[in-house]
């Protein structure tokens, strides 16, 4: 589908700021991964750096800038905006009950073989030599590679693109909506969820894991990942190439892990945190922060093994620290008793009065 800048200016209810009006865009990004006829948008000024390498023709924004000489779509509400234009090229697909067994807009390869219990919905694409097993749901628009193998009662969201030579098992899901709400009128209201998942070549997928779609680009795991069982993967996600992800580990959204990256079983990570290439985080770390890359991290907050393993140490020393701890409190308390019942006694003597002279014997001595 495709666009004139002009349209969409109108559509977003902006102000078309340079560039030229009758300018074709054919999809719309967010920044960093947008592509050379694209737009994309700018809800941060602190990014605006970023746009002088991008390739997009245009870019929407609340205030006009300065520093460009790309386009601006300027308007009030730029997420707002940038809904309704990544809408018009992604449009919202429809939640009619999908036909039984291929939609006859479906194109499959020859060597293809596919369950008749399966459900594949329009325009989906399915490569060379691919098996889908009995109970899978692929909604339309999806494209999957060759040698692919869908396990079982799989469901593949609307727009889902798979590379060749994945592997997915029984009950995954894939494309489901990211958690994502604003607040009006003290309501929880959902965000825009236009994106979709992108798996690349020679990716593992094991049973029960989900991978939300992009707000309104893509989530992304990269090409040789293995991901275990039961594994949550938020929206926006970009997991690099040839990570081990073990079961029970939750993604929280934005997050980006560079290649070679291992995260152990039940690990969990908070929202925007970026993992350098060969990170290692050992099972049951909460990641609060960025992690540089090439180290092994530990504990809840994660830090690296050799502060963690120093913080573990003393850990274990507690129960004898209490101990001496509570000998030294009775100690300094029978220290203070001692020191209080000698400054006691040593006022009571400061006090008394001096022993009475009789005056009987004054009289005998004065005689």
């Amino acid at each position: 589908m495709k666009k004139r800048l002009s349209s969409l200016a109108i559509l977003a209810e902006g102000k078309l700021i340079g560039g030229d009006g009758d300018t074709v865009c054919h999809g719309a990004f967010p920044l960093g991964e947008e592509d050379s006829g694209h737009v994309t948008m700018l809800d941060d000024p602190r990014r605006a750096a970023d746009l002088e390498q991008s390739k997009a023709v245009a870019v929407v924004c609340s205030e006009p800038l300065k520093n460009t000489s790309m386009a601006q779509i300027v308007v009030s509400d730029p997420r707002d905006a940038f809904t309704k234009i990544v809408a018009c090229f992604r449009p919202p697909v429809s939640f009619d009950l999908p036909g039984w067994g291929i939609d006859p807009s479906a194109t499959l390869a020859e060597s293809a073989r596919i369950h008749p219990s399966a459900i594949i919905g329009a325009g989906v694409s399915v490569g060379q030599r691919t098996r889908i097993m009995p109970g899978v749901v692929v909604l339309p628009n999806c494209n999957i590679g060759d040698d692919c193998v869908i396990h079982s009662n799989v469901t593949l969201y609307e727009n889902t693109q798979i590379s060749d030579r994945v592997t997915i098992h029984s009950g995954t899901i894939i494309g489901a909506n990211g958690f994502g709400y604003r607040q009006e009128a003290g309501r929880h209201v959902p965000t825009a969820q236009l994106g979709f998942v992108q798996i690349d070549s020679d990716v593992e997928i094991g049973a029960s894991v989900t991978i939300d779609r992009g707000t309104y680009g893509t989530t992304r795991i990269g090409e040789g990942t293995k991901i275990d069982n039961q594994v949550m993967i938020a929206h926006n996600c970009k997991i690099g190439r040839h990570n081990l992800i073990c079961s029970q580990v939750g993604i929280a959204g934005s997050c980006t892990t560079g290649d070679y990256v291992i995260l152990a079983g039940q690990v969990g990570l908070k929202d925007h945190i970026n993992l350098g290439d060969q990170t290692i985080v050992g099972a049951q770390a909460g990641v609060m922060d960025d992690c540089e890359g090439h180290q092994v991290y530990l504990g809840s907050p994660a830090t690296p093994q050799r502060e963690q393993m120093q913080i573990m140490a003393v850990e274990r020393k507690l129960p004898e620290m209490r101990r001496e701890i509570k000998n030294l409190r009775r100690d300094i308390d029978r220290m203070i008793q001692q020191s209080n019942e000698a400054s006691a006694a040593s006022m009571h003597s400061a006090t008394k009065p001096p022993e009475s002279i009789s005056i009987k014997s004054h009289s005998k001595r004065a005689a």
